[in-house]
């Protein structure tokens, strides 16, 4: 007994400064609770409704519980919280309360929510009543209406079950509607069995109750002695009136159901389009025979029910199609990384062909490296699907080329661009060094990603970022910050799509601070972590998918290189020489340099600078943390020159000429090494231990 939308109530914008004198009347209590703080106000006739004294209740609406048992308080809470969900504006609802003495009353209450401009719920008053009196006059006249609706429902069974059939998407939804109080049972079947026609048989999908079935009846021939084999064959119903008819005509089935007390079945071929589908069957104990009206009732059920099948089979072919084109375009598996443990998940929104474009890959790279990526795909259906595969495919591929980041995202930009499609996508590209920590990201309008630090605790790191791929394009806007940050041992890395963030009525913000409390409580291992963020977001719901990828970074375990990275520096390429600079600065902090982090810097970006003034060719810079009877630093700038450096004299006004005596003044040891065609200048620097 509870409704929404009842007529509002009329309680002044003072309330409960000037109470309602009509209220007290009437005998009726009322209430203000204030939905931030959680405190309920109640007058002291709305005490007396509840049967509590002055000093009995706090204004914690939990401490009414004494009174109200908790299936009534379940019920109550349930409905008050669809209302403030849906919009609604007002709720009634009668509820049952213990009284002092033990006995148990009806009361009624009804409330009105206020909410602010923004549509959110701040404010309930209303009022309470004892609705015994109420209730017990109209009893008779409640009982005389629930046998008056009862033969209503039993005639317009059709309509009911029908209704309730247009929310069945797949077969199993279909039996359970049937099997529920608001299907067949209100024709008084007191046994259910349904079939599908497959390849030339039926199998056996529904029976019931527990108990109730026939081995060897799973799968049967269509061309069998059972009465659905018989109905699919003739496509015309077959009503049996009698034990003695079903005995006589069936004796392969009747011996092993009569225990079950039948007295009469209706068996009813399901047909859509002309053909056979499935069957039926209705099994009664407490009649005999059909008439004319209740055969015209059963025969227009199975029409009903076999077109809710027919669509519930169209649905699941659907959208298996559509998971399948999802699931092919997604990584069949993942990598094993070297000194990394990895999770991915994804969660699947969709209805039938409405999938999305979200994705997540792990790519490894060269020299310990690894590449991560998490994205989305604007739209929700095949072509979005099919564009997510493009554009992963060539991100892996852009990667694996030794690309930097930024590059990685803005010729991934205009691959999308130049797709015939109007389809944006965001992204976000992560790149790790797993001997150092060192990580490089980019981002591509997509959310930002977290970090999960060892003791418990969780940031968000912000990422300057720039336009989604495809529209930076379009638009000339190519460039692609890069945020360079230090994944610690027993950090974890998370890259998520917008599904488990974004939740109704609350903004992106809001999202991301819900997530981090569910990282930072959530368990360290990284395949559990994932499974209860899934969790969470499946009990949520939403009509958004969700790709999750984390990466822990595990201790190190060589004890004799502490750390590598390396990047390609190709000639006339400004960016690629400030990411090579970006990549230098961040590691020499992330290792500890020391004081000797701007002397490494400086030397480094002279070989590097060296190497492109006077060679025609790409420069490979390396640097390398080696622990041994002291700690170094070791930076390495290979070149395609044969060509040994030489020292020269600058002169009093010459710009240039001093490369050679700043590494030899700056650094502990350096020397030049034949690489085939090539060589490799190095430099190694005594750093301070780490702690």
């Amino acid at each position: 007994m509870v409704h929404r939308g009842a007529s509002a109530l009329s309680l002044p914008d003072d309330w409960p400064a000037h109470p309602d004198p009509i209220l007290a009347l009437n005998r009726m209590g009322s209430f203000d609770w204030d939905l931030d703080t959680g405190l309920m106000h109640m007058d002291a006739q709305a005490h007396a409704v509840f049967d509590m004294r002055p000093g009995e209740y706090d204004g914690n609406p939990a401490t009414l519980s004494v009174r109200v048992p908790a299936t009534e308080s379940y019920r109550l809470d349930t409905m008050v919280s669809q209302a403030l969900k849906d919009g609604s504006e007002n709720y009634g609802a009668y509820f049952r309360i213990r009284c002092r003495d033990g006995s148990l009353r009806w009361t009624h209450t009804q409330g009105c929510i206020r909410r602010d401009e923004t549509g959110r719920p701040r404010r309930i008053i209303g009022i309470v009543r004892d609705a015994t009196e109420e209730l017990s006059e109209s009893a008779a006249r409640r009982e005389q209406a629930a046998e008056d609706e009862a033969r209503r429902q039993q005639t317009n069974v059709v309509q009911i079950t029908t209704a309730a059939l247009a929310h069945a998407r797949t077969v199993q939804d279909v039996i359970d509607v049937l099997k529920d109080s608001h299907g067949v049972t209100h024709l008084g079947a007191t046994s259910l069995v349904m079939g599908l026609v497959e390849a030339g048989r039926i199998r056996l999908v529904a029976e019931g109750p527990a108990g109730s079935f026939v081995p060897g009846t799973l799968v049967t021939r269509i061309d069998e002695q059972y009465p659905m084999s018989e109905v699919v064959r003739t496509l015309s119903p077959r009503f049996i009136d009698s034990p003695e008819d079903f005995a006589e005509s069936y004796p392969l089935l009747w011996p092993h159901i009569t225990d079950l007390g039948i007295t009469s079945a209706a068996y009813l071929p399901l047909i859509a389009q002309a053909r056979p589908i499935g069957a039926m069957g209705l099994l009664y104990n407490d009649r005999h025979g059909f008439s004319a009206e209740d055969r015209n009732v059963l025969v227009a059920l199975g029409s009903s029910i076999a077109q809710s099948l027919q669509r519930a089979m169209f649905y699941e072919q659907e959208k298996d199609l559509a998971q399948g084109l999802q699931q092919a375009m997604l990584p069949r598996s993942i990598p094993s990384v070297p000194g990394a443990d990895v999770a991915v998940r994804y969660r699947s929104a969709s209805l039938g062909r409405d999938i999305g474009g979200d994705w997540y890959d792990l790519i490894p790279l060269p020299g310990g490296r690894v590449g991560a990526v998490i994205g989305d795909v604007q739209g929700h259906d095949t072509h979005a699907a099919a564009v997510m595969g493009q554009l992963r495919i060539v991100l892996r591929a852009y990667a694996a080329e030794g690309h930097t980041p930024a590059t990685v995202m803005a010729r991934a930009s205009v691959f999308l661009h130049e797709l015939d499609t109007d389809r944006f996508a965001t992204c976000l590209y992560a790149e790790a060094d797993l001997s150092t920590g060192v990580v490089q990201l980019v981002r591509a309008g997509h959310i930002d990603a977290l970090v999960r630090h060892t003791e418990g605790t969780c940031r968000r790191v912000s990422v300057e970022g720039g336009l989604p791929l495809g529209l930076s394009a379009e638009f000339g806007r190519l460039e692609y910050p890069v945020t360079s940050i230090e994944l610690d041992p027993g950090h974890t890395l998370l890259l998520c799509t917008d599904g488990l963030v974004e939740q109704p009525g609350t903004d992106l913000d809001d999202g991301m601070h819900t997530l981090r409390e569910l990282i930072c409580s959530g368990p360290d291992d990284v395949s559990e972590l994932a499974d209860r963020l899934i969790d969470v977001a499946e009990d949520r719901g939403g009509d958004d998918d969700v790709a999750l990828l984390l990466l822990r970074r595990r201790g190190l375990t060589d004890q004799r290189s502490g750390g590598r990275l390396q990047q390609h520096v190709a000639p006339g390429d400004p960016e690629a020489l400030t990411e090579a600079r970006h990549m230098i600065r961040a590691a020499v902090r992330a290792w500890g340099a020391g004081e000797r982090a701007d002397e490494i810097e400086l030397v480094a970006d002279e070989l590097i600078t060296n190497a492109l003034m006077h060679t025609e060719g790409p420069a490979i810079v390396t640097l390398r943390v080696l622990t041994g009877s002291d700690r170094r630093l070791r930076a390495e700038v290979e070149d395609a020159s044969s060509a040994l450096p030489r020292r020269r004299e600058a002169g009093e006004s010459g710009v240039s000429g001093r490369g050679l005596l700043l590494v030899d003044r700056l650094t502990d040891v350096w020397g030049v090494e034949a690489r085939g065609g090539g060589k490799c200048v190095w430099c190694e620097f005594i750093v301070p231990e780490r702690d």
